[in-house]
């Protein structure tokens, strides 16, 4: 999903499908409420994705996947560090659900770093 969404901002889309899951559907909602991509609607058995610009240029330049199914990445909330001096964000699956690294941090909440967006 994020190699998806990365591909169609370089590809200049306007929007992007990806195959429905509820966790890809929580991922998607929470760059919505970050205003990284524009609206999410679920369709079928597809999520799509509109890709929002700013001047001609994509809202993100880099998905960076930092837990992978080979290594899971753990992190204490006090651990949590800012992405590109606080110009990205991190997404952060904690046991509260879905959240940026910021708002983790704030919530003294830790757990599986799941990328970094920037």
């Amino acid at each position: 999903m994020l190699v998806a969404i990365k591909n169609g901002y370089m590809a200049k889309k306007s929007s992007v499908a990806v195959p429905f899951s509820k966790f890809k559907q929580e991922i998607a909602k929470l760059l919505e409420r970050e205003n990284i991509v524009g609206k999410t609607t679920k369709e079928n058995s597809h999520i799509m994705i509109e890709l929002q610009y700013e001047n001609q240029k994509p809202k993100i330049t880099q998905i960076e996947r930092i837990s992978k199914l080979g290594l899971r990445v753990y992190k204490k909330s006090k651990n949590i560090k800012r992405v590109k001096g606080g110009k990205g964000i991190s997404i952060v699956s904690t046991s509260k659900g879905l959240m940026t690294g910021d708002q983790a941090k704030a919530k003294k909440l830790g757990g599986e770093i799941i990328c970094r967006i920037w």
